[in-house]
């Protein structure tokens, strides 16, 4: 049984019962079996987008002083995306400057699924991403539906 004495447990705890009993449409995480602190998680690519198709796992680490500060998200599948850096860190704003505690696992995973479709190009952890993006979206989609391809063999 997972011990639940500090509050940032308690509070995966929460998180976790509710991605179970209201699971947000295309993404899912799980606790790690002996370590609540550790998740896996998987973002499927949005419908009728480039995306489609795509099954992208991510890993969370939560410290102790969740959710008064976000957990550490990677994406675990490779990523073209000029958001995402090569080693599968994310640059989103609600994961550093723009973090609260009212985001829950539910809404940090939504809120990546939707940075897939909606990049910030003025912001870019991926220059060659986000220059495709900006300049040559034909070869920026053939890209990224490569990567959706990989994601299948994951």
């Amino acid at each position: 049984m997972l011990s639940t004495q500090n509050p940032a447990k308690k509070r995966l705890l929460r998180d976790f019962k509710k991605l179970q009993d209201d699971p947000p449409t295309g993404v899912c995480g799980t606790p790690e079996s002996d370590n609540i602190m550790k998740w896996s998680a998987v973002i499927f690519g949005p419908q009728d987008t480039v995306w489609d198709g795509g099954i992208f796992k991510l890993t969370f680490d939560f410290s102790e002083d969740y959710p008064n500060k976000p957990p550490v998200v990677k994406f675990l599948s490779k990523m073209f995306h000029p958001n995402i850096y090569n080693d599968g860190s994310i640059c989103l704003d609600i994961l550093q400057s723009q973090w609260s505690p009212i985001y829950d696992v539910a809404a940090i995973l939504t809120s990546i699924q939707s940075l897939l479709c909606d990049p910030n190009p003025n912001s870019p952890a991926n220059g060659e991403a986000a220059r495709l993006y900006e300049q040559n979206k034909r070869e920026y989609n053939k890209r990224v539906r490569d990567i959706v391809e990989l994601s299948w063999n994951d």
